[in-house]
C-alpha cells in the first residue's frame, strides 16, 4: 500500500511513455502509479497503456487510473486491487481500509505530475474521479467517488489561471 505521509513532489519520479504529451492523449490516458516502502518515493508513469513492468505482482498495491469519455463526460477513472480469492476476508478488508486511507495521495501524485496536461486542459478539473476497488468480497467491491482534479490542486498551491 501507499506510504502513510503528506505528499512530498521530490519523493515523485514521474515516467512519461512514448507518444504521450501535456496535450495527447486525452480520452485513454493512462496513469500507472506504484511506490517504494524502503524509500518512500512514488513512481508515475503516463502514456497510452499502462506501465505493466512497474507492477509487483505478488503484492499487487498498485493504483491504476485512465481518463475516459462517457456519455459526453470526462472522468478520471482509477482502480485498485483489494482481492481475488488469494487473501482471507481480514486481509481483504485491511487493504481495502489501507487502499480508501492512501488514495488522495495517490490522487495528489497524479494531478501534480500531469500537472502540464491538466493546465492544457482546464476542463478535465472538473471531471469526477470514481474508484473501482476490485475484490471477490462484497463489502470491498465498490465504485467510490474521490471529488474532482480541482480539489487536490489546492495541496500543491499551482495557479489554474
Amino acid at each position: 500500500m501507499f506510504p502513510i505521509v503528506e505528499f512530498n513532489p521530490n519523493k515523485l519520479k514521474i515516467k512519461t511513455m512514448p507518444y504521450t504529451s501535456n496535450s495527447i492523449p486525452i480520452q485513454g490516458r493512462k496513469y500507472t502509479l506504484t511506490h517504494s516502502d524502503r524509500t518512500g518515493e512514488l513512481y508515475l508513469s503516463i502514456g497510452f497503456q499502462y506501465d505493466m513492468s512497474t507492477i509487483n505482482k505478488n503484492i499487487r498495491d498498485e493504483f491504476l487510473a485512465e481518463i475516459v469519455l462517457q456519455n459526453n463526460q470526462y472522468f478520471l477513472q482509477g482502480k485498485v486491487y483489494v482481492s481475488g480469492g488469494e487473501f482471507n476476508e481480514q486481509t481483504a478488508k485491511k487493504r481495502y481500509i489501507i487502499f480508501q486511507r492512501e488514495l488522495r495521495l495517490a490522487i495528489t501524485a497524479i494531478i501534480y505530475g500531469d500537472w502540464g496536461f491538466f493546465f492544457q486542459n482546464p476542463h478535465l478539473l472538473d471531471a469526477n474521479i470514481m474508484i473501482y476497488f476490485e475484490s471477490d468480497y462484497p463489502s470491498f467491491n465498490q465504485i467510490l467517488c474521490y471529488g474532482t482534479p480541482r480539489h487536490y490542486i489546492s495541496t500543491f498551491h499551482f495557479q489554474t489561471s
